[in-house]
């Protein structure tokens, strides 16, 4: 989404959060954005880090390596973490990082090179207190590892809370790997429980890591996964696919498609499938007002980032079927993140277990805020996210302004 974007919705979504005209100018503007051109092997690749609102607390947020990032695209994301914090309840603001590059062009050592050349360009405005960065699309623990490895060297001192998403034995920690997964899994639990869903057949469209993993913790919870794909396409069974099965030919093959012992269908037919649960965890923008008519799923989770049109949106919510957004929905891990910081910093090491309860917790606390938020029917699921988010940040704003007086 671009920020023009984020402007227009902001502005549509004010007078349901009931905010001020200088209330909205705050929330539309980032505090800084900051810019560099990195140089690998004599290639200069441009890179961002925008640290959008710390009225919450330190700015937050992942670093991607894409060959479309932009300083658009960064501040728009940099805007929707801040709302993600918000929404958890996280003791942070938002921020968000990309490098314009394509990292499947650089080999190992260049990928280090670029990565360390990031904390050098940015390090005075990063820190456990300030601004604390994870991994996004394309980056991954070992590249938080240099990226620790570099911010000590600079600073000279052991900080181990700088940055999140990193290996365990450097201080990451347990359940990151399935915390965006887990934590819509306690979403969609408690929407099961408060819509009184009988039918929990799903259909997952993507099958990345969190759309893997998705699979995997609802078919271990006794739900029904009728169809699954990945970028070759997709396959349905309606008595239900056998998942362990399905993750080995994935593993080996890289693609669901050559899982024999169901139908092929395609993304498109995935979306519009016989299942009472639909989470796309893969791409945005793939439920559109072309689409959203024909989809027969009662609720749809937002694993991934913005897989619903604004269109889509209303045309979902008039024919009353429950959207459980995106920022609350993949929530999970950001929530793991702050844990981990939280144990970086108190010098500890929490066992998987403390860490899938207290994600629990977290999850279904936000939930039930929403939920009391939703109940006035005058709002979607989504819309009332956001405005208790957008309520919170402006509060906080409001004591940041007190405090400077």
């Amino acid at each position: 989404m671009s920020f023009a974007n984020v402007v227009h919705f902001l502005e549509k979504i004010a007078p349901l959060a009931k905010l001020s005209k200088k209330e909205i100018t705050l929330l539309q503007t980032p505090d800084r954005i900051l810019k560099a051109e990195l140089t690998v092997n004599g290639k200069k690749y441009p890179a961002y880090r925008v640290q959008f609102n710390n009225a919450r607390g330190p700015y937050k947020g992942g670093i991607r390596y894409h060959p479309e990032v932009s300083e658009d695209e960064v501040t728009s994301l940099a805007f929707w973490m801040t709302v993600k914090t918000a929404v958890t309840d996280l003791p942070f603001g938002g921020g968000k990082g990309g490098v314009t590059v394509d990292p499947k062009k650089l080999n190992q050592k260049e990928l280090e090179e670029l990565s360390r050349a990031y904390v050098r360009a940015f390090y005075k405005n990063l820190g456990p207190d300030t601004d604390i960065p994870a991994p996004d699309v394309y980056t991954t623990p070992e590249i938080m590892g240099w990226m620790l490895d570099e911010y000590q060297k600079l600073t000279g001192k052991k900080a181990p809370a700088f940055i999140t998403g990193k290996p365990l034995e450097l201080g990451g920690s347990k359940v990151r790997d399935i915390a965006t997964a887990l934590g819509g899994v306690y979403i969609l639990e408690e929407a099961v429980k408060k819509t009184g869903l009988k039918e929990k057949k799903v259909a997952i469209q993507g099958f990345g890591n969190a759309g893997m993993n998705m699979a995997q913790l609802l078919a271990e919870r006794g739900y029904t996964v009728v169809a699954v794909s990945d970028s070759k396409g997709g396959i349905y069974d309606a008595d239900g696919l056998n998942i362990e099965e399905v993750m080995k030919v994935k593993k080996t093959k890289g693609t669901v498609t050559e899982y024999t012992k169901a139908a092929k269908i395609s993304n498109q037919e995935l979306l519009e499938s016989g299942c009472s649960i639909l989470i796309p965890s893969a791409l945005s923008g793939v439920i559109t007002d072309k689409n959203a008519e024909k989809i027969k799923a009662k609720m749809v989770l937002e694993l991934a980032n913005g897989p619903t049109t604004p269109e889509a949106d209303e045309i979902l919510w008039a024919r009353k079927v429950l959207v459980l957004p995106d920022i609350l929905a993949n929530a999970g891990g950001v929530t793991v993140s702050y844990f981990e910081w939280a144990q970086n910093k108190n010098d500890e090491s929490w066992s998987e277990q403390k860490v899938k309860k207290k994600l629990q917790e977290k999850m279904v606390s936000a939930f039930q805020q929403i939920w009391d938020e939703f109940s006035d029917e005058k709002k979607s699921f989504r819309t009332a996210a956001y405005v208790l988010a957008l309520k919170k940040i402006a509060a906080a704003e409001k004591n940041k302004i007190k405090n400077k007086s």
